[in-house]
């Protein structure tokens, strides 16, 4: 999660040709803890941009000489880092669309009131924030070796801490993706049990008729082919932990001989007249509803409680979005490092769209995703060209707050058209509807009507 700095570090240049509009937004800026400067030109904002750093600017569109789009063509031209505000008493869609494809990151249109101001200010940074927390070479916070700061991973991890400090048997559910095998081995080697085997069991993957040799091993001559002695994976795992990932595909044949092993703590080796003792510790997963599979007959009620001393549940990555940030530069850094490949550059655009981004594949789909973009990525910058098309147009609107509907319309047409650089045939599309359709609510936009 971004560490925003305090606003008195934030820099904002303001470049006006009224000296009163400079005075007023100068004001209200330092008013509320940011550092603002003046310039009452493009020449003169040049001239300072050389000599100071700044992470901000707020430029006036209509200027005498030089106008806002020529000091925003050349700030994106020589500074990658700054986040621009354009403002104007001409509230003309055209020049808002110019203004945003030539780089402006935001716009405001005279006369505005001072909480739109701050509103605008606040967007940028942070924009500011994320883009600095995803390049940052800071590592990020780890606990139990888990990225995540979010308040539901905080449950996970005083869950684990609860469960590494006990024996007992330990049922983690969650999606497909979201971490459930990291989750058993930070309560594995977090425990008493540490310096002993850590033994991971898909149970989908074991056949029915080789279930018994592989859970409790088997002796010599037990069957055909068992030309020597071999141990199971509890015989493996004593001492230590076995984790069984996806309880729920279990078998029946395999949950009663689960359910015998957690009851008595014993086991029989196929073809041993001798049960053994076994001290072996069960961690299950499953993305399933095993109550609902118990109430369905698919899944024993008694063998379910057994389990279910101890539940964890990892949530979903949407669930955690907090942890998107951190996750994305621990990924890029990690595969930049193992692959000798360039940290990637993130856009504004495709930071936003991976945070409002759905996530059904969950950690998994963020890891597979960042480390193809750092493989493939051409230049310096991921774009949202180089994301898969569903995560393409996950477009960032303003943020409505008290924003009438209208408004929120407007800002989202707006925000189409920049994404699309004003092909309006390929914004209709996104929008769901024709190009006639567009023109008419863009003109309705020009002219404020009431009804967009």
């Amino acid at each position: 999660m971004p560490d925003t700095r305090s606003k008195k570090n934030y820099k904002v240049l303001i470049v006006d040709d009224s000296i009163q509009t400079l005075e007023v937004i100068q004001r209200n800026l330092n008013a509320n803890g940011y550092d603002a400067y003046t310039c009452s030109s493009v020449r003169d904002a040049v001239r300072f941009l050389m000599e100071s750093t700044i992470d901000i600017v707020i430029t006036d569109f209509k200027m005498p000489k030089q106008n806002g789009l020529e000091l925003i063509r050349h700030i994106r031209d020589n500074f990658y880092d700054i986040e621009i505000i354009m403002i104007t008493g001409y509230p003309d869609i055209e020049d808002a669309v110019q203004a945003i494809k030539d780089g402006a990151d935001d716009y405001l249109v005279k006369p505005f009131t001072d909480d739109e101001l701050l509103l605008a200010v606040q967007r940028m940074v942070e924009k500011l924030n994320n883009r600095r927390f995803v390049e940052s070479t800071a590592k990020p916070a780890k606990t139990y070796g888990i990225i995540g700061e979010s308040a539901k991973m905080k449950h996970v991890f005083h869950r684990i801490e609860k469960a590494s400090g006990t024996n007992a048997t330990v049922l983690i559910s969650g999606d497909s993706g979201t971490g459930k095998e990291i989750v058993a081995r930070a309560i594995h080697y977090n425990s008493e049990r540490r310096r002993k085997p850590f033994v991971p069991v898909n149970c989908t993957a074991i056949p029915d008729t080789l279930l018994e040799s592989e859970l409790f091993g088997h002796v010599k001559g037990a069957f055909t082919g068992a030309r020597d002695k071999r141990d199971g994976f509890f015989q493996i795992a004593d001492g230590g932990t076995i984790f069984l990932d996806e309880i729920g595909d279990a078998s029946l044949n395999m949950q009663g001989k689960l359910l015998r092993v957690l009851q008595n703590k014993e086991i029989r080796p196929v073809g041993s007249p001798q049960i053994q003792h076994v001290n072996t510790r069960i961690v299950a997963a499953t993305h399933k509803d095993l109550p609902g599979l118990v109430g369905k007959g698919l899944f024993r009620e008694d063998l379910f409680y057994r389990l279910n001393v101890i539940d964890i549940v990892v949530p979903a990555l949407n669930e955690r979005s907090d942890d998107i940030l951190s996750l994305i530069n621990y990924f890029a850094h990690k595969f930049s490092n193992e692959m000798n490949c360039r940290l990637p550059v993130f856009s504004d655009n495709v930071i936003n769209a991976l945070k409002r981004y759905s996530w059904p594949g969950n950690v998994r789909e963020l890891e597979n995703l960042i480390q193809r973009l750092v493989v493939m990525l051409d230049g310096h910058q991921v774009k949202t060209t180089d994301l898969p098309e569903s995560m393409r147009f996950n477009i960032s609107i303003r943020q409505a707050g008290k924003q009438k509907l209208n408004d929120v319309v407007a800002d989202h047409v707006l925000n189409i058209l920049t994404i699309t650089k004003g092909n309006k045939t390929q914004a209709a599309k996104i929008m769901g509807i024709d190009r006639k359709t567009l023109n008419s609510k863009l003109k309705k936009i020009e002219n404020k009507s009431q009804d967009y």
